[in-house]
């Protein structure tokens, strides 16, 4: 599993954000406060408060394409949390 902290501050950016990961072949979770959306959902995404930071946690391993168009959004997260053994 893989973390990054992102910030989505326009319509614009969710709009690429959601079309991303759409192609991306894993489980991707939005997490903002306690709550947690599907990465995919445009709908789920815009329910959530977008004016301070969000998780964005995957659930495989991305490739470098991927890694690479996420740093437009943020950066990896460098915890050393549970979540980084899985």
């Amino acid at each position: 599993m893989r973390e990054y902290d992102i910030r989505l501050e326009t319509v614009e950016k969710v709009n690429r954000f959601t079309a991303l990961m759409g192609r991306c072949p894993c489980e991707a979770d939005l997490l903002s406060a306690r709550y947690i959306v599907n990465a995919k959902s445009l709908l789920g995404v815009f329910s959530l408060d977008l004016s301070g930071p969000l998780v964005l946690r995957l659930h495989g391993q991305p490739d470098a394409g991927l890694e690479e168009a996420l740093r437009e959004y943020g950066s990896p997260r460098t915890c050393s949390s549970q979540h980084e053994r899985d």
